[in-house]
């Protein structure tokens, strides 16, 4: 985190997280359109299809635009494999909005939108970001107002849902959500890593 607020992230690491989360991305994608053709409203299902528009059109063309920069074609970049933590986590994500409700997806993808939230914030808070900054782009598509609303509106959504559950429902949706938030967190070890498949 503190490589890509100063800049000295090396390119090496980012490009493996560029290629992974690309991958995630499309999955996630699956996710929020399973998650908008099970909304009940009309008001959370455009919530859900806006949030598949802003993955679609921005944070994979963000993504695609770095790589090319990097030097990493597309047909390159849509062909990698998925690591061990990718594949587990889009499953985990996959397996929920499937036989899952709404407020059990909201729970499984809520901690992805706070995460990329609190930590570009932070970036931006302390100075980091600017124009001098290779990564001053990827912090800027994280603290932009849409990105900022959607994760919001997910919240305000899961606060809703969850208002008048009974207890052990509401533990089953933290326990999704912690599921979620540790693998975030082994996603971005896993990136800094380069873990791979052993064979």
């Amino acid at each position: 985190m503190r490589g890509l607020g100063d800049g000295t992230l090396p390119t090496d690491r980012f490009c493996f997280y560029l290629e992974q989360d690309y991958l995630f991305l499309i999955e996630y994608s699956r996710i929020l359109a399973l998650a908008s053709a099970k909304a009940r409203g009309l008001t959370t299902m455009q919530l859900f299809a806006d949030l598949l528009n802003d993955t679609l059109k921005v944070e994979m063309k963000l993504h695609r635009d770095y790589c090319k920069r990097l030097g990493i074609a597309e047909s390159t970049l849509e062909s990698a494999r998925r690591a061990p933590i990718t594949h587990a986590y889009t499953c985990h994500l996959l397996s929920v909005a499937m036989a899952g409700t709404i407020s059990e997806i909201v729970a499984a993808i809520l901690p992805c939108q706070l995460g990329y939230v609190e930590i570009a914030t932070a970036l931006s808070r302390q100075g980091h970001g600017g124009t001098n900054s290779f990564y001053a782009e990827w912090i800027a598509t994280y603290t932009s107002p849409e990105f900022l609303e959607g994760a919001e509106r997910l919240v305000r959504l899961l606060d809703d849902l969850s208002v008048t559950l009974p207890v052990g429902e509401t533990n089953h949706l933290e326990t999704i959500f912690l599921t979620s938030s540790r693998y975030e967190y082994l996603f971005w070890e896993m990136s800094w890593n380069r873990t791979t498949w052993p064979v």
